[in-house]
């Protein structure tokens, strides 16, 4: 069975900053309460005529061009997003017009937080097997877009990005950036507990009433218990994904989680019996960016210097569905 390497990474976001400070001039809060609930300080927000294939358009030609690879060359095209420009045809479909990708077969996965991992994944799948030689994954979120800005509880959480990956087959031992091994788990049963209630065929079509009950905004439900549950399935996801292979934590170099929220990353950590310094972080400047925030990290990590030649990586995400996923890498 053929190994898969990344041949390279990128990511955009959006020029627009908005801090706490900016948030504190519209809402009841301050950056010391935000900061310290959250770990955040600020958030890109994407421009009003700014489509998710935009944001995926921008980091993509950047993991093509690390990895040398131009639209014609590539074979599929998977795109996670809970924002698509729009419900059909596909987010990728748009990306895959506006890169010119006319070989590609592209489709979008939707696994909340956690679906750049599943992408991951569905993509492994066709690779290993032959079936494409290549792949471009890429995860694109305008989280704005979803929010109440007057409920200071959720919409500060939030914000706008796109990260991405160009992965290639490979049948020889060269040395390579490899993925070991990528794993997905869901929970139907807590779906309730995040979720977009307008949109769908609950909710159509679109009346006064359901905007009335803001169904058409990301809610959070239990948000006590969501927080523990992201904990464990954090970790469980990191230990599933070495354990697998025949490591243990310890091994790992870095952990690049989802940017879901400072206190579960820490939590996480301690229970894993990991120091923080090993968890690379890009929460304070970027916000959560729901299924962007894992490759958006990986990139960060990568083009400061903090990943080496022979790293174990560990990503780990959770999300709304509910689900969680992982996958081990060597760099």
């Amino acid at each position: 069975m053929k190994r898969i390497a990344i041949r390279g990474t990128g990511s955009y976001l959006p020029e627009k900053v908005m801090t706490n400070f900016d948030l504190g001039k519209v809402l009841d809060t301050n950056d010391e309460w935000v900061f310290k609930r959250t770990g955040i300080k600020e958030r890109r927000i994407a421009a009003p005529d700014v489509d998710a294939s935009d944001l995926a358009k921008d980091a993509s030609l950047k993991a093509m061009e690390m990895g040398g690879y131009s639209a014609e060359d590539l074979d599929l095209i998977i795109m996670a997003t809970m924002t698509p420009d729009t419900a059909c045809p596909a987010g990728s479909n748009w990306l895959e017009a506006k890169l010119g990708a006319h070989r590609a077969v592209s489709f979008d996965i939707l696994a909340a937080c956690s679906g750049f991992i599943f992408a991951l994944s569905v993509a492994e799948q066709y690779l290993r097997r032959g079936i494409y030689r290549n792949a471009l994954i890429v995860a694109s979120e305008i989280m704005s877009r979803t929010l109440d800005w007057t409920d200071r509880e959720s919409c500060i959480l939030w914000g706008d990005g796109a990260g991405a990956v160009v992965l290639e087959a490979v049948d020889s031992d060269e040395d390579i950036h490899e993925i070991l091994s990528t794993h997905i788990n869901t929970d139907g049963a807590g779906g309730e507990n995040l979720l977009l209630p307008g949109g769908g065929s609950r909710t159509t079509p679109i009346s006064y009433e359901s905007v009335d009950k803001k169904l058409h905004y990301l809610k959070m439900i239990k948000a006590n218990e969501s927080v523990r549950i992201a904990v464990k399935y954090f970790a469980e996801a990191c230990e599933e994904a070495v354990s697998y292979n025949g490591y243990s934590i310890s091994d790992v170099k870095w952990i690049i989680p989802h940017q879901a929220n400072i206190r579960i990353l820490q939590s996480m950590a301690k229970r894993l019996n990991v120091p923080m310094e090993r968890v690379y972080l890009t929460i304070e400047k970027f916000a959560n960016i729901s299924s962007a925030t894992v490759p958006i990290t990986l990139d960060s990590a990568l083009r400061d210097g903090s990943i080496q030649a022979g790293d174990l990586l560990c990503l780990t995400a959770f999300g709304g569905g509910l689900t969680w996923a992982s996958s081990l890498i060597r760099w």
